[in-house]
């Protein structure tokens, strides 16, 4: 089950807290000012976990950046107010969630420019890290991605290990479409064009060109507007920001990378409290 954001929040703060900060046993509270540096150049994601935070603990967050906006380095991100032992308790959760955050929306962006002006799409994939999906799927949109999957229960995707379990497709396609919920796509994934034939005939609503060159994508797309102009057509495997715009141009509707979470590297944030 997804989690709410206060939710998450919560369990971050747990982790990093513990039984309790030992710092806030031997301090007076204090009203301080404070805020979140920004040590390089990227794209803002993380706000709304910050506001998440902001209702469960005595802090205030005034945002000089937006989820999906460009920061430069040496500006300040966000203006921090609060009770100096909070906001000393919250600094590494409010910067591990800003810098993830970030930095996967710094990267996604990255990859989002190479193809936007091709019309095509950039999607995200179900490789992301155990009990952060919600959250790292959060950072791809705030880096101009659009989610692909949540989970196995929204779109029924038939890839290569699937495909070797079903002797007829499209009787299989016929039990499928009996069996799931009716505004539920189906997705195939497919090696070539002679896949890709039997999975447009079959009824897909999406095939995937897994792993094919540039010039084998473009035999598809030029079938597909041939014969099947209502099936939206997706490219997978070995996407880097080297290879997308090649993949862009063939025709495609959308191209899907894990990279952006998993090739991520961090930004560089810091948080400083004003004396």
């Amino acid at each position: 089950m997804l989690l709410s954001q206060e939710e998450f929040v919560k369990q971050a703060l747990k982790e990093d807290i513990g039984r309790g900060d030992l710092f806030v046993r031997v301090t007076k509270p204090k009203e301080v000012n404070g805020y979140i540096l920004a040590k390089s150049d990227g794209i803002f994601a993380g706000q709304e976990y910050l506001l998440a935070m902001q209702n469960l603990f005595d802090v205030e967050f005034s945002f000089n950046v937006n989820d999906g906006e460009s920061f430069k380095k040496g500006e300040k991100l966000v203006l921090l107010k609060g009770n100096s032992k909070s906001l000393l308790s919250l600094e590494r959760t409010i910067l591990n969630m800003t810098l993830h955050a970030s930095s996967i929306a710094t990267l996604t962006n990255q990859y989002v420019e190479k193809i936007s002006k091709y019309g095509v799409k950039l999607l995200d994939t179900r490789k992301t890290r155990p009990l952060l999906r919600e959250f790292e799927k959060y950072a791809v949109r705030c880096g101009g991605g659009i989610n692909h999957r949540m989970g196995l229960d929204d779109c029924l995707m038939l890839k290569d290990t699937h495909l070797k379990t079903i002797d007829n497709l499209k009787e299989f396609m016929q039990e499928v479409r009996a069996k799931i919920p009716f505004t539920s796509k189906v997705e195939i994934e497919c090696e070539d064009l002679e896949g890709v034939k039997s999975a447009m005939d079959a009824g897909a609503d999406i095939v995937m060109c897994d792993n094919m060159k540039p010039e084998q994508i473009a035999e598809v797309v030029a079938f597909r507007d041939a014969n099947y102009p209502h099936i939206l057509l997706e490219a997978s495997g070995n996407v880097t920001l080297e290879t997308i715009e090649e993949i862009a141009k063939t025709g495609v509707d959308a191209i899907s990378s894990g990279s952006t979470i998993h090739q991520s590297s961090w930004i560089d944030l810091s948080m400083k409290l004003e004396g």
